[in-house]
């Protein structure tokens, strides 16, 4: 007997499952945290217009920009890497030539002969 009321889904699920779903989601939001990201900079200007310093340095920006594009992009590395490690396919065991014909394999990686 279990002891979960009736109607409520079972709490547990497999810990290579759970975590690919995350990582998963974590590659949907990936592009959405850099768009917010960029316009960062466009609040900075904002914030500026009534200050004696006036708006920012446009080489302050361009560095800023930089450096989300290069965290974005080892966040991405990280997130595939971690999506690639945790496939489930396995290579065939004939070394993935499963489609060819006894007769092309026997050839010698020749063009095939014409028949007929």
């Amino acid at each position: 007997m279990s002891t979960r009321p009736p109607g409520r889904r079972a709490e547990f699920v497999a810990r290579d499952t759970y975590r690919r779903r995350r990582m998963i989601d974590a590659a949907g939001l990936l592009p959405v945290l850099g768009a917010l990201l960029f316009l960062v900079p466009l609040l900075w200007i904002g914030a500026q217009v009534g200050e004696p310093g006036g708006a920012p340095r446009t080489s302050h920006v361009m560095l800023y920009l930089f450096a989300v594009w290069a965290i974005l992009v080892v966040l991405s590395a990280l997130v595939s890497r971690g999506l690639g490690a945790g496939s489930d396919a396995q290579p065939p065991e004939d070394g993935g030539h499963a489609d060819m014909d006894a007769s092309e394999d026997a050839g010698g990686g020749g063009p095939p002969e014409r028949r007929g």
